[in-house]
């Protein structure tokens, strides 16, 4: 496998984080020096090693929002846990 380089330029926060320490979150990263982009994806505790995950673009990171946005106010806030998992 090829060596990549990658840099995380700033985290907003875990979405979950797993008992081995990991932890599921979005952040900004540049990958081998191209521009940087959205990430969401697993992270070792000392982020070294990476599991695989999804980059978007701002444009696709508004266009999640707005996806999220439209489920979110057509749900009753009491009905949240009878999503499927």
């Amino acid at each position: 496998m090829p060596d990549f380089k990658f840099e995380i330029l700033k985290s907003y926060g875990a979405l979950s984080k797993s008992e081995s320490g990991w932890q599921k979150e979005l952040t900004i990263v540049s990958w081998n020096d191209r521009e940087p982009k959205y990430d969401i994806r697993n992270w070792s505790p000392q982020k070294e090693r990476m599991g695989r995950g999804i980059t978007l673009t701002k444009e696709e990171l508004l266009s999640l929002k707005n996806i999220l946005d439209h489920i979110f106010a057509n749900q009753d806030p009491s009905q949240l846990s009878q999503i499927p998992r």
